[in-house]
């Protein structure tokens, strides 16, 4: 018995695949191609709307056929944040937001490169392609350096050996790669004792090292302060600032050294137990723990000696430890060491005198008024002269004795007895103290009577600072100059102020007054002065205020200099003309060199860099222009009926180095100057004439004149007018002022010649400008004898015929009557009298003429240009000879 089974789940999804196989066309299966990658290069920061590549022309499709191809990113993000494509030709054009390729690639290397993936969709179905693009996107030099910290801190031994090297561990750091990335530092100011090396690990990091080129000294200056600059390699270079300070160590290379090393002491036989001896001195320039000094006795120093004078360890002081016995020794020699760390040392010798006195002698009684401990009085320097210290009483001292007390010692004190009592003695300040010039004083109040008898007290007075000195600059006006354009933070200089108090009193710090501008920053320890931004001399060129030195004392005073930065020109600002563009009118027939227009050119710089020179880029041969007022002159008079308008290009150029220029666009418009008369066009000569049938009815228009004049505007209106005639009766004829259309006004019952003489005038100033034309008319049905009508128009020519003022002619109404002359005498007085006021009118015209060219002449002669006005002139006047003949 057969049994089935149902298929597995396996041999289900077989038998799918093999009816899709078989079911599918195979034009679809066979456009299913590989993977197609295409690789851009482009570089970062790219606008909106930049080119990439065209992924169809790339590809070779044939966009011809049907239906078109459609193109798409399979990255909705992607293409909404950095690129767009054409859907239908498959173009690449970058988005709206920049490409920046640290942000994109922040770990990858120049060698691996950074890539922007992307997936493109070739559709429709039947020409299916995926398409894999990469854009790979070049580096630009858009960051600069930055060090990890604004200030670094170095600490460099001052006995380190020349050439030594330290490395500055905060190097800078710049995310551009290649020769973008940081290629070398340098110091602003290397003080001429360190310089700056660079290595290269094998990573190809550059690491910068701090190399010592001379000696150290930190007893001469214990810290430098500069800045240190990473530039990398673009162009031009971007720079990274940080603050250096290389702080000094101390070394111990000093040892002590007393500052006496022979002291005397005489010691009364009596003195009490504590009484105060000497106070040894040693000093250590070195710090710290390098110049802890201790005190100590020589072995040399018996023990018994030791014990009899206590010497602190600390402070160097010797008082007496118990009772001297005066019988056993004269003298006492002390060997004091002053020891350092690791120095030998340093030796003093005292020597301790000792004056026997007798048993239970007098003994002075001191008293103290002032503060005093063990012998020590202090007073504040501020105290008033005569300010009284202690009271002094001599005790036990025979009276038969005359007695003697005074004061040994230096400083402004003195001893003197008190008022009337006997035996009692006041000390006081004969002066104000100052702590500045002495802090301690060392007196002695001796007495003595007439025996040799001898008393000694011992008194020490220190004298207490107080903050009575302000702080003083070594300049009180500090003047600097600057170059324009700088680089942020440089360094101007470095304030100094000293101030002569002890402790907090005498620490100064440096404050910048109220009126600083907040580009200048002062370092309050240091009183280093650098100006923050890059200065613009144009924008202003002195910067004056005021730099406070204040101690920390209380109450805390102060004082101020004053500080000027000049900032110095450099050619940064290229001329500017006032205007964009400049446009000047001028008549025509302008007399050459004239004035056409001055063009204001400034410069924002000064002294050569600001000097302007004017020149002609085009156009040289007919204007000249004075290179430094910017006047511009026509060499030749010009004329508008050649050419109106001219274009110049002037170019204004500093005198810097390298120099600056700017270009501007002159338009000269020639005005028009009614300096053509209208030109008739038609009829074409006064021998021409036209056929009118006898037959024309009145109102019909017969003839038309017609003119044209150069001249423009109201110099180019023409008015026409008939002024005479011959034939025809009165008012046969009418013409249009404004067209020139002559009309048949009456029926023409005579055949024959008729001639209109017609005056086309314009409407110039001052004087409009005019033509004649005769307008010939031929009256029968036809023309049957060419040569008898132009033996009439010959003949006619000089036949006189009634002369008819100009503006009747525009008259339609009224009679008209075209009569000669019956008074021939009467007519040839009035012709001479014409004549003879046409001549003086010409006389006068010359005389005026004359005068103006003389006064043009001048003008030239001033300016120092070639006279060529002559022409010109001639020109100018034989016009008018000809307007007034014409008249």
């Amino acid at each position: 018995m057969f049994r089935s089974r149902r298929p597995s789940r396996r041999a289900r999804i077989w038998g799918i695949y093999i009816l899709i196989l078989y079911t599918t066309p195979l034009s679809c299966l066979a456009n299913f191609s590989q993977a197609k990658e295409l690789i851009y290069k482009i570089k970062e920061g790219l606008p909106k709307g930049t080119f990439i590549g065209a992924i169809g022309v790339d590809l070779n499709l044939d966009f011809t056929v049907e239906p078109p191809f459609l193109f798409s990113l399979t990255q909705k993000k992607v293409s909404e944040q950095y690129v767009n494509i054409n859907n239908t030709t498959g173009e690449l054009y970058t988005s709206s937001a920049e490409i920046d390729r640290e942000t994109l690639c922040p770990y990858s290397s120049e060698e691996q490169g950074c890539f922007l993936s992307l997936d493109v969709f070739v559709l429709p179905q039947q020409y299916f392609q995926l398409v894999k693009v990469k854009l790979l996107i070049e580096d630009l030099n858009d960051n600069r350096p930055k060090f990890p910290t604004d200030e670094i801190r170095m600490f460099v031994p001052e006995n380190t050996p020349v050439n030594a090297r330290f490395a500055v561990e905060l190097s800078a750091v710049d995310p551009d790669l290649g020769i973008y990335g940081v290629q070398t530092y340098w110091l602003v100011n290397d003080f001429g004792v360190f310089t700056l090396d660079v290595e290269e690990n094998d990573g190809g990091e550059l690491t910068p090292f701090l190399i010592v080129t001379d000696f150290l000294d930190r007893e001469t200056q214990d810290e430098y302060v500069t800045d240190i600059i990473a530039e990398d390699g673009g162009t031009p270079p971007l720079l990274g600032a940080a603050t250096l300070k290389i702080a000094i160590t101390d070394v111990n290379d000093n040892c002590p050294k007393f500052t006496e090393s022979q002291i005397n002491v005489t010691l009364h036989g009596n003195s009490s137990k504590g009484a105060h001896l000497a106070h040894l001195h040693a000093f250590d320039p070195d710090l710290g723990a390098n110049a802890q000094i201790s005190y100590a006795y020589s072995e040399r120093v018996p023990r018994d000696t030791r014990s009899l004078f206590h010497l602190d360890k600390i402070t160097g002081r010797i008082k007496l430890a118990r009772k001297i016995d005066c019988f056993t020794s004269t003298f006492y020699k002390l060997t004091v060491l002053a020891s350092g760390p690791g120095c030998i040392p340093a030796v003093a010798t005292v020597t301790v005198y000792v004056i026997k006195v007798i048993a239970g002698p007098p003994t002075v009684m001191p008293r103290y008024i002032a503060p005093e401990k063990d012998g020590v009085v202090t007073l504040k320097e501020s105290e008033p002269a005569l300010s009284p210290i202690a009271f002094f009483t001599i005790k036990n001292m025979d009276k038969s004795q005359r007695l003697d007390c005074y004061l040994e010692g230096s400083g402004p004190f003195r001893l003197v007895p008190y008022q009337q009592l006997e035996n009692e003695y006041l000390l006081e300040t004969t002066n104000t103290l100052d702590y500045e010039m002495t802090s301690e004083y060392e007196l002695i109040v001796v007495a003595n009577n007439t025996q040799g008898l001898v008393i000694k007290a011992f008194l020490k007075v220190q004298v207490l600072d107080e903050n009575d000195n302000a702080p003083v600059f070594q300049q009180s006006l500090v003047e600097i100059s600057i170059e324009e354009n700088n680089l942020p933070n440089t360094f101007l200089t470095q304030l100094q102020a000293s101030d002569p108090d002890s402790e907090s009193r005498g620490e100064v710090i440096y404050i910048l007054g109220g009126d600083t501008p907040g580009i200048f920053v002062v370092d309050r320890l240091t009183g280093v002065l650098t100006v923050a931004t890059s200065l613009d001399r144009e924008e202003k060129e002195k910067y004056r205020f005021i730099v406070r030195a204040v101690d920390q004392g209380t109450p805390r005073r102060e004082s101020v200099a004053t500080v000027v930065v000049t900032v110095l020109d450099r050619n940064d600002n290229s001329p500017r003309f006032i205007n964009k563009d400049f446009t000047f009118f001028v008549p025509e027939n302008f007399p050459g060199y004239g004035e056409i227009g001055v063009l204001s050119v400034t410069d924002a710089d000064t002294g050569r860099n600001g000097w302007v020179a004017l020149s002609i880029i085009n156009g040289s041969d007919i204007f000249m222009i004075d290179t430094g007022r910017g006047a511009l002159r026509a060499k030749t008079p010009l004329d508008r009926e050649q050419q109106g308008t001219y274009q110049l290009w002037i170019e204004a150029a500093d005198g810097g180095e390298p120099a600056l220029s700017s270009v501007t666009m002159v338009t000269v418009l020639l005005l028009d100057v009614n300096d053509n008369p209208p030109i008739v066009l038609f009829p074409q000569s006064n021998q021409s004439y036209m056929l009118v049938l006898p037959s024309t009815t009145p109102g019909t228009s017969i003839a038309e004149v017609y003119a044209v004049d150069k001249d423009t505007g109201m110099n180019a209106v023409i008015a026409y007018s008939i002024i005479k005639r011959k034939g025809g009766e009165p008012g046969s004829f009418a013409i249009d002022p404004e067209t020139g259309n002559i009309t048949l006004k009456r029926e023409l019952s005579n055949r024959g010649l008729y001639s209109l003489l017609v005056k086309v005038s314009d409407h110039g100033q001052p004087e409009p400008l005019y033509s004649m034309v005769m307008v010939n008319f031929f009256v029968n049905e036809t023309v049957s004898n060419e040569s008898y009508i132009q033996s009439l128009l010959t003949r006619d020519i000089d036949i006189e015929v009634e002369e008819k003022p100009w503006y009747i002619g525009q008259m339609t109404d009224g009679p008209e009557r075209y009569e000669l002359f019956p008074c021939r005498p009467v007519l040839i007085a009035l012709s001479v009298a014409c004549l003879g006021f046409f001549f003086l009118v010409v006389i006068l015209i010359s005389y005026i003429c004359c005068k103006r060219l003389k006064k043009i002449r001048k003008k030239r002669s001033e300016v120092e240009v070639p006279l060529k006005m002559k022409n010109g002139s001639t020109h100018f006047l034989n016009r008018k000879l000809r307007q007034m003949s014409n008249i």
